[in-house]
């Protein structure tokens, strides 16, 4: 079992069991099912010359061929390569080339970003899915209807093969192919089974999108593994997705904070019974205090900050129904099979408890490193010298403290610390302090230089609709929450901030566009 094909052993254990709902085309995909599409799609791809180690790309919103090549590709040791269908052409270009993929397939809506592409690509066959027609394509439908549901023959693989790439956040530069393995999604699927009690009666909607490790292993991997049941979903809508949790008995729901502020702005919120979920989670970016608290008291439900990243896994820390309001802010303590350190991002000397340093983490559930990127590999991950425990400590970039307790609190991105005269702002700290003021919508804290200070922070804000405040304002509030050295010492207002993609907020564009 250190390879990550559990579908095989769900169909065997539970073939009948319901694994997947498809909101999107009203069928219901038992294991057995899902296990024989994920066996044609292995034998399809693998009459088209697909073997050991070759990558196969997805470019299509939602759907179960997600799963049929997840799956199947990890039969026969091929790596799927999910793509970002928000990235435009240029951006997809640039991918493509660098993972080269030998098999492509494309879904609807997709046709002229193809067509954009197509002559500086070198894929040698593509793929039409869900109908999509494109010269020289093979039908997917079609194909997998006439392919062999038997098990593919299986190639030598160990837990260290890789079986995805994605494509992490171009923020600071540009993408990079985390190098997923086979021992990363069966170690967080276990991690996330026993650190939160996941059991196969649980069931767990996703309504992000699945070409995110969010989206592919918050909950689906994990799910499956346990024996329960996942209600995919093609996109998001507010008012269709609270009446699915609903009507799908949902128990555990994963969410970005903007799903959560969209839920509860939404008209079918007050009358939403969300009896039979047993917690809530977000994740992606931190959580506002004020929107988790608000969730609780209205609708009396366990709502819990989660923490994760592309080359990590999706799931790192936990906590329990209690202290996930008694601690409130944290992301809990690590998941059973990994270990943590706090460093200073200079020396690499473990800091003390309650001070603030870079997190690195460490496990069998850590990425392989970068797809092509040597280097980056090797700035990523640090040689652990304990021999009993032979993975290497992860560099996340995130600056975070532990209680007495063990508990952790994430407090900003290290290249987004700010260093004002000799103290250290993290940005994410003065941002949802500031993100409390009843009229800010949104907020991003960026440094400035300064002759005195060296640097002072240099705050975004963009105001909720119909609201009204000024800057003078904003810094009172934030002086009555936090030490003085931190408030910003300029506030800047603007219609939207610009976001990445991967839906992170763009700081080297709102540097260039304020600092001078």
């Amino acid at each position: 079992m250190h390879v990550a094909d559990f579908l095989t052993h769900r169909a065997l254990l539970t073939p009948n069991r319901v694994a997947l709902v498809d909101l999107h085309t009203g069928q219901r995909h038992s294991y057995a099912d899902l296990n024989a599409r994920a066996n044609r799609a292995a034998n399809f791809l693998r009459g088209l010359g697909v073997a050991k180690g070759d990558r196969v790309a997805l470019l299509v919103h939602n759907s179960v061929v997600y799963l049929d090549l997840l799956f199947g590709l990890m039969k026969i040791g091929a790596i799927f390569a999910p793509l970002n269908w928000r990235l435009n052409a240029r951006e997809l270009i640039y991918i493509l080339q660098d993972l080269e993929p030998k098999v492509m397939l494309v879904g609807p809506k997709f046709e002229q970003t193809l067509d954009e592409m197509r002559s500086q690509l070198a894929v040698r066959r593509f793929v039409g899915v869900e109908g999509t027609r494109l010269e020289g394509a093979i039908e997917y439908e079609s194909a997998l209807a006439q392919a062999s549901r038997s098990e593919p023959p299986r190639p030598t693989l160990t837990g260290d093969d890789p079986c995805c790439i994605l494509y992490t956040s171009g923020t600071t530069g540009l993408p990079k192919g985390a190098l997923i393995p086979h021992r990363q999604v069966l170690w967080n699927a276990i991690n996330t089974v026993v650190s939160w009690g996941l059991t196969e009666g649980d069931i767990s909607p996703i309504f992000t999108p699945l070409f995110h490790t969010g989206g592919l292993f918050a909950f689906l991997t994990p799910i499956f593994y346990a024996g329960g049941r996942v209600v995919l979903a093609r996109g998001f809508d507010a008012e269709v997705s609270l009446r699915v949790i609903e009507e799908e008995g949902c128990t555990v729901i994963l969410g970005v904070p903007t799903l959560f502020k969209m839920w509860r702005e939404a008209s079918y919120y007050r009358k939403a019974d969300f009896g039979r979920v047993h917690f809530f989670i977000s994740g992606g970016a931190p959580c506002p205090a004020d929107l988790m608290q608000a969730w609780r008291e209205e609708k009396g439900v366990v709502f819990r900050q989660g923490y994760g990243l592309t080359e990590v896994g999706p799931n790192c820390f936990s906590m329990t129904d209690e202290e996930s309001t008694r601690k409130a802010g944290s992301v809990g303590k690590p998941v059973f099979h990994s270990r943590m350190r706090l460093v200073d991002p200079h020396a690499l000397a473990d800091v003390r408890t309650s001070e603030t340093g870079e997190l690195l983490i460490s496990g069998p559930h850590v990425c392989a490193g970068y797809w092509r990127k040597p280097e980056a590999t090797r700035e990523a991950l640090l040689p652990n010298p304990d021999p009993a425990w032979p993975w290497p400590w992860f560099r996340t970039g995130d600056m975070a403290r532990r209680d007495e307790e063990g508990f952790y609190t994430i407090v900003g991105r290290f290249k987004d610390m700010i260093i004002s005269g000799g103290e250290n702002i993290y940005a994410a700290e003065v941002e949802a302090v500031l993100r409390q003021h009843p009229a800010v919508a949104e907020c991003a804290l960026i440094g400035k230089p300064d002759e005195t200070w060296g640097e002072v922070g240099l705050m975004v804000v963009v105001l909720k609709p119909g609201a009204d405040a000024h800057a003078d304002e904003l810094k009172d509030f934030c002086a009555q929450r936090l030490a003085r050295y931190k408030v910003p010492k300029e506030i800047i207002f603007t219609d939207a901030l610009p976001y990445s993609p991967y839906g992170k907020v763009m700081k080297s564009d709102l540097k260039r566009r304020y600092v001078k």
